[in-house]
């Protein structure tokens, strides 16, 4: 059975639910806030345009330089970090598949990043590694979009990492029962053209580890997404691009890239 969790808008109001086989079956009506009886057996045609942004996360705590390709990428020596280097996204950064990614056109390169998601179900704190993925909901494709002249130039990252429309998410969270995230194929593709390739068997520090380090520092919230870092490859975008992040398992999470206001006055 081929199960993911989405967020649809029909008729104008938003739901979520499960989509089952190629049909949608909505849960609860997020316009109403009414929990739909599932005994009426609701269904909606599916229709992949009608997807939004498949979680409303009240923060992205995302991970820095987590796998071994990528800190030779970024780092002049390749010292693999003794600790998760973390790092907040905000959730105004958040968009959905096929959402416009929104680049000021005065602030140098701006990059794509293919990133494995993980979705939080539940309250989670101080959570011990053994724990971890009970309090995991599910998985899904993120875009850590990164301003990386204004990134080298701060010398920390919230700017950078901040900007609206920054955070792509998407097309939908596959349940963790129905996922193994151990050794999966991720890439990224612009404009057709495949830029970045790697496999999450490289990453430093394990999905269980992630969420139980995190949730000794912050409370991790429903819905909250943790980002598990990108591998080597990245590389910019432009206006006019179209950008593609596909995790074998998962889905392609596409998004065009469009130019936006300047950031400096004249």
């Amino acid at each position: 059975m081929d199960i993911k969790l989405a967020r649809i808008k029909k008729g104008g109001e938003i739901f979520f639910g499960a989509v089952i086989d190629g049909n949608f079956f909505p849960m609860i009506n997020e316009t109403t806030g009414e929990k739909i009886d599932r005994s009426l057996n609701t269904v909606f045609d599916f229709v992949y345009e009608d997807l939004l942004v498949p979680v409303n996360p009240t923060k992205i705590v995302a991970v820095g330089l987590n796998y071994r390709s990528h800190v030779g990428e970024i780092r002049e020596q390749d010292e693999e970090p003794e600790e998760p280097k973390i790092f907040i996204k905000p959730s105004t950064a958040v968009i959905g598949p096929d959402e416009e990614i929104v680049v000021p056109p005065d602030i140098g390169r701006v990059d794509y990043e293919a990133e494995l998601a993980v979705v939080i179900k539940e309250k989670a704190r101080n959570v011990s590694m053994e724990e971890a993925e009970k309090y995991i909901l599910g998985y899904t494709c993120l875009n850590d979009v990164t301003a990386r002249d204004l990134q080298r130039k701060d010398g920390q990252w919230t700017r950078a990492k901040g900007f609206d429309t920054f955070a792509p998410v998407g097309p939908w969270v596959v349940p963790a029962e129905y996922f193994d995230p151990s050794e999966v194929n991720l890439e990224t593709r612009v404009n057709g053209v495949r830029v970045q390739q790697g496999n999450t068997k490289d990453m430093i520090f394990p999905i269980p580890f992630l969420v139980s380090y995190i949730s000794k520092i912050m409370t991790l919230n429903a819905g909250d997404i943790v980002s598990t870092g990108t591998p080597r490859g990245v590389g910019p975008i432009k206006p006019g691009d179209i950008v593609e992040i596909e995790i074998e398992g998962l889905g392609v999470l596409r998004n065009p890239v469009v130019e936006g206001p300047k950031f400096y006055e004249d």
